[in-house]
Parts: C-alpha cells; sequence; structure tokens
C-alpha cells in the first residue's frame, strides 16, 4: 500500500504567524502519537515564496503518513493535530486551508 503525501495550503497575512506554524511542524512527528507510538512518517512546513501565483497562499504543510487511515486519525484524533489548528485557527485568513492529498 502506497505511502499518502498530504499537502496543506494556509494564508496567513503575518510573516511572525507564519513562523509559529513552522516552528509548530517541526516536531510534529515527534509530538504526534497513535497508540504510543509516533505515526507521522515526516513533518515539515515552509513559507512561499512571494509571487502571484501563490494566490495568497503564504505557507505550506507537508505530511506522510504510511495509510489514509493514519491521515484520518490525524484529522479526527491526534491531540498534536488538534494543537496547531488551535493555535492556526484565528490567524488564516479567507476561509480554511486548501488540503489535498495523494500516494507517493
Amino acid at each position: 500500500m502506497p505511502k499518502i503525501v498530504r499537502l496543506t495550503l494556509f494564508k496567513i497575512p503575518d510573516p511572525a504567524h507564519v513562523q509559529e506554524a513552522v516552528q509548530k511542524y517541526s516536531t510534529l512527528s515527534q509530538d504526534a502519537v497513535k497508540d504510543g507510538k509516533q505515526y507521522i512518517q515526516m513533518a515539515a512546513a515552509n513559507p512561499t515564496h512571494d509571487d502571484p501565483r501563490s494566490k495568497g497562499y503564504t505557507l505550506v504543510a507537508r505530511t506522510v503518513f504510511d495509510n489514509k487511515e493514519d491521515m484520518d486519525y490525524y484529522d479526527n484524533e491526534c491531540a498534536a493535530h488538534a494543537g496547531i489548528k488551535a493555535t492556526l485557527r484565528s490567524k488564516v485568513v479567507d476561509g480554511p486551508p486548501l488540503t489535498l492529498y495523494m500516494d507517493a
């Protein structure tokens, strides 16, 4: 079964808040646990380049999971992800983030 690669694009206007999100994602794969074990294969976030093609998105988070079930756990039950969502909720503008996922 192929791994799942997930990209989440955020519109966060304040560069300080973008850096805060980058920091949160830098420890996500260690902080997120499922059944007492780390389950995220890779997590990172980076600011986008200031370019009209970015359409206002200022941050891209990339997470890699072993399978879709792990990604679903991340969305619905993961305390570390809930913490990131709580931190970013008031900082994101123009609706919810855009999330895409695909087989690796």
